[in-house]
């Protein structure tokens, strides 16, 4: 049977680049996939210049949280970055210096952002286990007792369920209780300008720089020190674990206070939640996504997997490919989901574009169905 909307509960199911403050829409590739393929020398060779240009300075022993001092305003790429946001934003050069001046390095959100090894198999049982639990569940009852009304009215403005809200905060912040303490412009300043030796890291330098650039404008367009923003070793921020970017883009007022506020606002982050799976292709009043078999025998179904994020094959193509279904919707698309379990059987599901809309918060099946599931047994418990 279908994971169905608005309610999630005819299925015991199974929703992530990890550890896991969200990395917000956009942060990490589909289970560590990468962005954007360099060769390894050219990282190499980029490394190597970027480190002897960065002067050796004195560092002070801090927590891994804090980082250690070291003069970004020395770093040539740091200058060039501040060049173009006094030309391009209007910055003052002074005040950049002075908050560079501030900003320390964070080896600790180095290590945390680079891929797993890819020899561990990926186990689809052990991840939602860590995420569809007691604590996540009872405090997902709690929280929808307190802001049923915010939920009802999200639901009913931006079409996306209950459940679902309430299956990404809970995923991303356990409602609030880990948003990260890193300072988001040491790990964004670092991330921006010595990313790990990976062959995706001039994207992800560039996806940083951006990060950090947007970073400030939503500072000084909020009126908040931008020493003052705390979140995940990846710069992401406040209940639904947003990137700065996204806070400019998709944040809206849900409180009605005239800001938007998503550290202290659970009905800001509720609304912004809600908001951004709209934008991102929610399909009012339709499933999720329905667990199938395949067959032994007529294997074209593997030439569906791995089709990027987004619902592509009708019901026809399922059946003539060795897909068996349940009942399908009639003139919907679907794309096929495997879910690994190491070395278990893998599960096998199609999923729709509302499956694809939570992908688009984190680009991973895991992540998504998690969410799915997460939001279910929150339902089923308030209501048993």
């Amino acid at each position: 049977m279908p994971i169905s909307l608005p309610r999630l509960t005819s299925l015991t199911l199974i929703l992530m680049l990890a550890g896991l403050c969200a990395l917000a829409p956009a942060v990490q590739a589909q289970e560590g996939k990468p962005v954007d393929k360099k060769t390894q020398n050219k990282a190499a060779n980029k490394k190597t210049a970027d480190k002897k240009a960065k002067p050796q300075a004195k560092k002070k022993a801090a927590a891994a949280d804090q980082g250690e001092f070291v003069n970004f305003n020395e770093w040539k790429d740091v200058g060039r970055f501040m060049d173009e946001m006094v030309e391009r934003n209007h910055f003052q050069r002074s005040d950049l210096n002075a908050l560079f001046a501030q900003t320390r390095y964070v080896d600790s959100a180095i290590q945390l952002i680079k891929p797993a090894p890819g020899t561990k198999p990926k186990n689809w049982t052990a991840y939602r286990a860590r995420f569809v639990e007691p604590v996540r569940i009872n405090a997902g009852v709690d929280f929808w007792n307190t802001y049923g009304v915010a939920l009802a009215r999200a639901e009913a403005q931006y079409g996306v369920p209950m459940e679902i809200i309430v299956g990404i905060i809970g995923v991303e912040t356990v409602y609030g209780r880990n948003t990260g303490n890193f300072r988001v412009m040491d790990v964004l300043t670092t991330l921006a300008f010595d990313y790990p030796n990976t062959p995706n890291r001039d994207a992800r330098m560039a996806f940083f720089r951006g990060e950090l650039e947007n970073t400030l404008l939503w500072a000084r367009e909020a009126g908040i020190d931008p020493m003052s923003l705390r979140g995940s070793y990846a710069g992401a921020i406040g209940w639904p674990q947003f990137m700065p970017g996204s806070i400019r883009e998709y944040a809206v007022d849900f409180d009605g206070d005239g800001k938007i506020d998503l550290r202290n606002s659970p009905v800001d982050a509720i609304g912004s939640v809600a908001h951004y799976l709209a934008v991102h292709g929610w399909q009012r009043g339709e499933p999720v996504a329905f667990p199938v078999q395949v067959s032994s025998e007529n294997r074209q179904w593997e030439a569906m997997l791995n089709q990027g994020l987004e619902a592509r094959y009708t019901a026809d193509e399922l059946h003539a490919a060795g897909i068996s279904t349940p009942d399908l919707p009639a003139g919907m698309r679907f794309g096929l989901v495997d879910l690994q379990n190491g070395t278990g059987p893998t599960e096998y599901w199609i999923a729709t574009n509302n499956f694809y809309a939570i992908t688009q918060y984190n680009r991973s099946y895991f992540y998504a169905m998690s969410v799915a599931d997460l939001g279910r047994a929150v339902a089923t418990a308030r209501n048993p």
